[in-house]
């Protein structure tokens, strides 16, 4: 009777095999729904319960990291397909090059929720018992929220498609935002996951239908959900002086165009006209918007700009590269009654704007990539927001904006937080929506208005609650006028930073008793200290 059992259950263990990579596949690729253009965050949730539920039915940490590669493979090859665009079409990368890169970043950025399914595995054991249970249930979201942490600084940092900003900004959870930043939202929505996770493992594998677990779960929900509701009626700011008007501008230039030689006066006088078009006090162009370096600009064009603003009463955002000393730095320059200040990228994007390990690597560039300004100096980690048309405005760059712990540097100083990007790299793709998400949590952690000015889009005006105001067509060159408000005070992420999130990661890790506190304390402190080396 026993062979007989087994022999029909070969083909369902079979089936099982089979269809068990699919269905990771799909929900990685479902979580992607929550983040932009979607916006549908419930999806996130339901995708990461069903990865946990595998996590439940895992025997071993290395059937867990199995799991967890596959989902992330889904989720990360889904939901970044764009890098591809970047190398290939713009990069001058060949495809099958191009695809065989996309694909590597996408298998190590795996490596993390495979990473989180074997620990968790590991520290809880196999058994779904109650304190097992209970472990696993808390090892999953923290070791989580750790490694998106982690994913944020290591190498420079990537932390694209951080599970938080799935919750950005409809999700009653966006509330905690202000408090325990984007991280901190990622280790409540795991949280969520997990404990739901784990009342359907107890349900369906272990056939237990427990009235104390239903309403524990249906209570700890509730607390969420109530405390959500009331941290939304906070204002952590307050608006101060008058609202200034501001022109955002859009010159949709074509990315293959945008260095060319024979274009570059071509560009130069369409945001000069689009400038002089603009009555706005405040008129801020994209980065690089001018494809000359700030020392060729034509004396012309910088007294008529600057005598644009000067009658606006105002000032005027230039996107420029500047050369000092032999290095070249990534910059927005102001000009016009205000005293001229000047932002400099800190941030750069690895092979984007710096060649790491150039010795060994820059053979890539070479034979394989064609990309302009791959070779830029970074600017200092503490610069002052900029005093310019009655605001102090507080500039990042690009994709300086997915780090929320290195745009509070300018905080509580800055009233105005602008986003000056090129997203043209990626065409038509979801890339340039999903950094206009980042926007939205940026505001929502430092409650200020965002305002963002992008070559082909998004550009968009973003109040403090993470609601975008206004938003230009993309693809369409376009002026996008708007009254911005200034807002002063701190946000207690403003305050603290991640210190918040780490601290409560760290009594979670207590919790479930792996490691023990003298050994976690060293492992913590090596991981404080790498992180502080890369800032």
């Amino acid at each position: 009777m026993q062979y007989q059992a087994t022999i029909h259950a070969m083909p369902l263990l079979a089936s099982y095999k089979f269809i068990k990579p699919i269905a990771l596949l799909l929900l990685g690729a479902l979580s992607v729904l929550g983040f932009a253009p979607f916006y549908f965050y419930p999806a996130s949730i339901a995708s990461l319960i069903g990865l946990f539920y595998f996590w439940h039915l895992s025997y071993t940490p290395k059937q867990a990291a199995f799991a967890g590669f596959i989902y992330g493979l889904g989720m990360f090859g889904t939901g970044i397909y764009w890098i591809y665009i970047s190398l290939h079409q713009f990069g001058g990368m060949p495809s099958v090059m191009a695809a065989f890169s996309t694909f590597v970043l996408c298998a190590f950025l795996s490596l993390f929720p495979a990473l989180v399914g074997a620990l968790s595995v590991w520290v809880s054991g196999v058994s779904i018992s109650a304190k097992q249970g209970r472990t696993m249930m808390i090892a999953i979201p923290v070791l989580w929220a750790m490694t998106d942490w982690i994913r944020s600084w290591i190498f420079t940092g990537f932390p694209w498609l951080t599970i938080g900003y799935s919750q950005v900004p409809l999700s009653p959870l966006a509330a905690y935002l202000p408090i325990v930043g984007i991280y901190g939202v990622s280790l409540i929505t795991v949280f969520i996951a997990s404990l739901l996770g784990l009342w359907l493992a107890n349900r369906f594998i272990n056939q237990s239908s427990s009235l104390v677990w239903q309403r524990n779960t249906i209570a700890i929900l509730l607390l969420i959900w109530i405390s959500a509701s009331l941290l939304k009626l906070v204002e952590w700011t307050s608006p101060i002086g008058k609202p200034t008007s501001v022109a955002l501008l859009q010159g949709n230039i074509g990315q293959s165009l945008k260095w060319a030689p024979e274009t570059a006066e071509r560009t130069l006088v369409q945001y000069l006209h689009m400038a002089e078009a603009s009555a706005a006090q405040l008129i801020i162009m994209p980065e690089t918007a001018l494809p000359i370096l700030s020392s060729e600009l034509p004396e012309a064009v910088e007294t008529r700009l600057k005598k644009h603003a000067i009658e606006n009463n105002g000032d005027i955002l230039m996107g420029l590269v500047e050369r000092e000393n032999g290095e070249y730095f990534n910059s927005m320059l102001s000009i016009g009654r205000a005293q001229s200040a000047v932002y400099r990228k800190s941030h750069l994007v690895p092979f984007g704007e710096f060649i790491p390990l150039k010795a060994a690597l820059g053979w890539i560039y070479q034979d394989w990539l064609n990309m302009p300004l791959s070779d830029l100096s970074r600017g200092k980690l503490q610069q002052q927001p900029m005093r310019i048309a009655g605001q102090k405005v507080a500039v990042n760059i690009c994709y300086e904006d997915v780090f929320g712990e290195e745009i509070i540097r300018q905080l509580p100083q800055a009233t105005l937080l602008v986003n000056v990007s090129n997203d043209a790299w990626y065409g038509e793709s979801l890339a340039a929506y999903q950094h206009m998400q980042f926007s939205q949590a940026r505001a929502l952690e430092t409650g200020r208005t965002v305002l963002r000015a992008t070559n082909t889009g998004a550009t968009a005006m973003i109040d403090p609650h993470g609601k975008v105001l206004a938003h230009a067509p993309h693809f369409t060159e376009t002026t996008l006028n708007v009254m911005a408000q200034g807002y002063s005070g701190s946000t207690p992420y403003v305050r603290f930073g991640n210190w918040l999130f780490l601290g409560i990661c760290y009594i979670g890790l207590l919790f479930i008793g792996w490691p023990k506190l003298t050994t976690w304390s060293k492992c913590l402190a090596k991981i404080l200290v790498s992180w502080r080396k890369t800032k």
